[in-house]
């Protein structure tokens, strides 16, 4: 299973930051609508969980191109990080039906946090 996320990182990476994008253009009028309690811990649990195998994927294109510098490590991270607070201000600005949340931003970074704790202690393991 791991090589196979290996073998198709690029794709993957590339298939689920489009994936993403088109989830966060689409109009507010589309999406489910439910008691603001539920979707208020629901929706940061999603928003955490796309970004952490945003990440994780592109953490495979690392490990896949035998790349895994620290200089690397930090494009990924800042650039996961960028890209979820891009998305949150076109949300603003540019999507009809949509606003950009800063909890929403927090919860995409956590998501991106968490994936590279956790790509970090496994690549530390296999170091040992």
């Amino acid at each position: 299973m791991k090589n196979y996320f290996i073998k198709k990182s690029t794709l993957l990476a590339l298939s689920w930051t489009l994936i993403i994008f088109i989830l966060c253009c689409t109009p507010g009028k589309f999406i489910p609508h439910s008691n603001w309690l539920e979707l208020l811990s629901f929706d940061k649990l999603v928003h955490a969980s796309m970004f952490f195998i945003l990440t994780s994927f592109w953490n495979f294109v690392l490990i896949r191109n035998k790349k895994i510098t620290s200089f690397y490590k930090l494009v990924i991270l800042i650039g996961c990080i960028s890209y979820g607070g891009l998305l949150e201000w076109m949300q603003s600005f540019y999507f009809s039906g949509r606003s950009g949340d800063w909890y929403d931003f927090i919860a995409n970074t956590f998501g991106v946090l968490l994936a590279w704790f956790v790509f970090r202690k496994i690549n530390n393991l296999q170091n040992l």
